[in-house]
């Protein structure tokens, strides 16, 4: 494999690496309660996953 010549200034790498960064998820609301839950996950507040019932919650 090739290797490079001349070592990278620090910019340059930085330069590469700005778009490395991970971006917070935004929460969707649960359609059954209106809960904010993460996107392809069970809501935590009324146990429903894509229109059904999938988990019991407990009512406290």
């Amino acid at each position: 494999m090739p290797n490079p010549k001349r070592r990278h200034s620090k910019t340059r790498g930085r330069k590469r690496r700005t778009h490395d960064a991970l971006k917070a998820t935004t929460p969707g609301l649960c359609p059954q309660c209106s809960e904010p839950k993460a996107a392809h996950r069970v809501c935590r507040y009324c146990g429903f996953y894509r229109a059904r019932q999938v988990r019991a919650v407990n009512e406290d």
